[in-house]
């Protein structure tokens, strides 16, 4: 018998059961386009919170993975470079640029990872706005979930919103999209790492056990 696949996430695939695992609510803060040289994207949600704007001056971005540079490609922006997945690694990324080029980090109101003060601190002029923010969804806190199931989660908030109200039975395989969702997890909960930063890879994964 197959164990049921859960997706904790805010995107959904036909192959699992697919949890929205946070409720976003978006921001549209005042920014002066023209400031910038460069805007750093990590999330798709950013480009939806673009959206907003009337003609906004889309500057080239760095993105964190290949689907937020995906997102904003889809809406007519130019992407600079991709960081592999993981806010951390936009520091080496970053540091490719010269000082002299602004950057504006287009973020959710919780982040986890702190690349933007380890590159402030080398002398990059960043500047952050908030614009979106998120909190854990029902769905995800009321969900009931086989023992020995298999669950892919997509972000640290997935894993921190599922344990609110939940453990994770040592029955269960875990599947996890990246090394910083990784740290989220209770130390004594085994997991499989995916090779690549997407939800197919997480579903290919699944699909083997």
């Amino acid at each position: 018998m197959k164990k049921q696949i859960y997706l904790f996430s805010i995107s959904s695939h036909p192959h699992a059961k697919s949890i929205n695992s946070l409720d976003i609510k978006f921001l549209k803060p005042e920014i002066n386009f023209s400031n910038y040289d460069y805007f750093i994207i990590t999330s798709k949600q950013t480009s939806e919170v673009l959206k907003q704007y009337v003609n906004p001056d889309l500057k080239p971005a760095l993105c964190v993975s290949v689907a937020s540079a995906k997102s904003y490609e889809d809406m007519g922006g130019e992407v600079l470079d991709i960081g592999g997945g993981y806010g951390d690694n936009l520091v080496s990324k970053i540091k490719e640029y010269t000082k002299s080029k602004k950057w504006l980090y287009l973020r959710a109101k919780v982040v986890a990872s702190d690349f933007v003060s380890i590159c402030q601190k080398d002398g990059y002029d960043i500047d952050e706005i908030i614009v979106y923010e998120s909190g854990c969804s029902k769905e995800i806190w009321h969900v009931e979930v086989e023992d020995e199931a298999i669950l892919i989660f997509t972000s640290p908030s997935s894993v921190n919103c599922f344990l609110q109200n939940h453990t994770i039975s040592p029955h269960a395989k875990v599947i996890v999209i990246g090394k910083t969702t990784a740290k989220a997890l209770p130390k004594n909960v085994k997991y499989i790492l995916s090779s690549k930063t997407s939800i197919d890879s997480c579903i290919d994964i699944a699909k083997t056990l």
